[in-house]
């Protein structure tokens, strides 16, 4: 992730800063030095810039915990998806017409990080295609474009072997490579269903992390029991090498459609682990469940995935969207359960991203955004403007705009 950058000192007057779990108020908020000094009703800072929000929630800068940036073709000219419909399919085409296609390019993929940030996204975990054919350029990309946005948007970095890594030779050293190279994680992709050597995959994946002290981040399409069975390999596994809190397993479909008893009992044990959930909302395939995670103590994020790309012509990178998809497909209905969306889109990704000064709070980093809602459940489902968004104290975006 990009060196945290200094930023101005600001007084955002008559806003209501949501807290979950606690009811919203009306109050100022005092940034100093690129950090909330104070939140408290009517604060008074000489000579500092003051904005007056007219009454609009405050949230944190969201964060989103999964897309794939050098994927993407946002900005470019519009290309029809020919992937189909199969995991081996998508995969197969999206390394068959990389080339033809110019991708990874980093003017998409920084277009798209201006859209992402327009949005109120403060954070981002990207997965990166690593392979023979690639090698580190999307790598390279990424880390061209989010320089261009250093100081609008943090992105970390996923080495992730999208096309398998048992069963392709060479992968594990250019995971090795990427990691040695400052990417901060390391990834896999089904370790039984597609790489079909679950044990293998995770002995290299485990082993990388250790060595270089890096989180791992392993995609789990697999339903139903082998995908649950997957889910308790990952546990111990995390449990044995002492790596909790660095530990994630994205998409987790089989967690969805388990029974509710099987879904109770992973997630505590998820919780005792250390070991977080992302979930995307991609499809029609079956999403996390929020309630039961939450109740369980365990943690949960929410990403984008991909975004008008050669896997899908769909997305547009706005985290409020997402995390309103997530709280539907979720049938979340109550306003204290739609706002257990909005809390894994920014509090769970924070979790997952390792970001201790994350949030609204004195201390924390002042990565905030505002928009005219009554009620944090009424801004997820309407999906309001952007008014303003923060970040380390300098305004980066208005309604829905970058500003210089």
């Amino acid at each position: 992730m990009t060196d945290f950058l200094p930023g101005n000192d600001l007084l955002l007057r008559n806003g209501r800063p949501w807290v979950p779990g606690k009811p919203v108020e009306s109050a100022d908020i005092l940034i100093r030095g690129g950090r909330i000094e104070s939140i408290a009703a009517g604060l008074s800072a000489p000579g500092v810039e003051t904005v007056d929000v007219d009454g609009a929630l405050i949230l944190p800068g969201f964060v989103d915990a999964h897309c794939h940036l050098d994927k993407t073709l946002w900005g470019g000219p519009w290309v029809p998806n020919t992937g189909g419909r199969s995991l081996a399919g998508r995969i197969g085409n999206g390394e068959g017409r990389r080339r033809e296609l110019g991708i990874p390019n980093p003017d998409y993929s920084a277009d798209l990080l201006a859209t992402m940030v327009a949005g109120g996204t403060a954070y981002v975990r990207s997965h990166i295609d690593i392979d023979p054919e690639v090698g580190l350029a999307g790598v390279e990309a990424v880390r061209a474009a989010a320089a261009r946005h250093r100081d609008r948007v943090d992105v970390e970095l996923v080495a992730f072997p999208q096309g398998g890594l048992m069963c392709r030779p060479g992968v594990a050293d250019l995971l090795a490579a990427a990691l040695a190279d400052g990417v901060e994680v390391v990834g896999g992709i089904d370790p039984a269903g597609f790489d079909g050597d679950p044990t293998g995959q995770l002995d290299v994946i485990f082993g990388l992390a250790e060595r270089f002290g890096t989180k791992i981040d392993i995609h789990l399409h697999d339903p139903g029991v082998l995908g649950a069975w997957e889910f308790d390999l990952i546990i111990e596994r995390t449990r044995a090498t002492g790596l909790a809190g660095r530990v994630t397993i994205s998409h987790a479909y089989a967690m969805g459609a388990l029974p509710p008893a099987e879904q109770q009992r992973i997630a505590e044990s998820l919780a005792e682990a250390g070991v977080a959930m992302v979930t995307c909302a991609v499809g029609d395939a079956p999403v996390v469940p929020l309630r039961v995670m939450q109740a369980a103590g365990a943690t949960l994020a929410l990403g984008n995935d991909g975004i008008r790309d050669l896997w899908t012509p769909y997305g547009d990178g706005d985290m409020l969207r997402r995390i309103g998809t997530v709280a539907f497909r979720d049938r979340l209905l109550a306003d204290e359960e739609i706002e257990l969306a909005l809390l894994a889109g920014t509090y769970g990704g924070a979790r997952v991203l390792g970001l201790p000064d994350y949030g609204l709070r004195p201390g924390a980093r002042a990565d905030l955004l505002t928009v005219q809602a009554p009620a944090p459940a009424a801004a997820v489902v309407g999906v309001p403007v952007r008014g303003l968004v923060v970040k380390a104290g300098r305004v980066v975006a208005r309604n829905g705009q970058l500003v210089d």
